[in-house]
């Protein structure tokens, strides 16, 4: 049987560390496969590149979530419900997708004790699938966002919702950048005048960004904010993909096991 080929869609993607990520866990469980990354600049093309690769899975990152959800034949309920994906396997000539981000997100910030108010910084399609498992799971969530056309979605899923001019600063207990400002530049992910309103009040600062201390997480540490980036969000979230990639032949704790020792390297 031929070695099965994953990868991970994104633009950027040189920074990824999933490649590093699953072959490290594929290593480590003996499974025959090798994961890659590959720059997609247009997301429509997503599904044919899929196929033309002959791929088995792939995860999906900035900013194609969207593009993948609409690339799939078949959708777990709860990838239909908030119209993201991150997560393609390829069965029986059909691709199912599956979102692991939100319950990797949501295990990933679980240490937050007596967090009930969040605000999101950003709406694309990582917010999509958090804002709607963080709402089932009891807080309340805001969004913020540069344009209004974005949060349209939100605003009709019964979400509180501003643009940077409409915004009215209140107090939350946990703000969150679901953005990639900051990732390839030193921009922040809303003008700073808002940050340093809302920052000062909350209990901590997330970013869903990893690998780097981000303009955002810098400012929250100058106000001696607990600070978390993304990488316990990215492992967890991959370790529920790699289920998917090996038809859930693993258990969770095996397969962090390996996975973990990316932030070693």
């Amino acid at each position: 049987m031929a070695k099965k080929l994953f990868a991970v869609f994104g633009n950027p993607v040189s920074h990824s560390k999933s490649p590093l990520m699953h072959n490290l866990a594929f290593e480590g469980l003996s499974y025959d496969a090798c994961y890659t990354r590959y720059l997609l600049e247009n997301g429509e093309k997503l599904k044919d590149t899929f196929l033309k690769l002959g791929l088995k899975g792939i995860n999906i990152t900035v900013p194609h979530k969207e593009h993948a959800y609409h690339a799939c034949d078949i959708l777990d309920p709860f990838a239909q419900k908030v119209g993201a994906v991150n997560t393609i396997v390829k069965k029986e000539e059909k691709l199912y997708g599956y979102n692991t981000d939100a319950p990797g997100f949501l295990k990933a910030i679980s240490e937050f004790k007596e967090v009930k108010k969040v605000l999101f910084l950003g709406a694309g399609g990582t917010a999509q699938s958090t804002s709607s498992i963080l709402r089932d799971e009891g807080y309340e969530v805001t969004i913020l966002n540069r344009s209004a056309g974005r949060l349209e979605k939100y605003i009709q899923e019964e979400f509180e919702c501003y643009t940077f001019e409409s915004f009215e600063p209140k107090i939350y207990d946990l703000v969150i950048n679901m953005t990639s400002a900051g990732l390839e530049d030193d921009s922040l992910p809303a003008p700073k005048e808002i940050l340093d309103n809302i920052i000062p009040n909350a209990k901590a600062c997330v970013d869903v960004i990893y690998g780097k201390e981000t303009p955002f997480l810098k400012l929250s540490k100058a106000y001696n904010k607990p600070t978390k980036d993304g990488s316990d969000m990215l492992l967890y979230q991959g370790i529920i993909a790699f289920g998917y990639f090996t038809d859930h032949t693993y258990r969770f704790d095996e397969i962090k096991k390996h996975m973990q020792k990316v932030f070693t390297l």
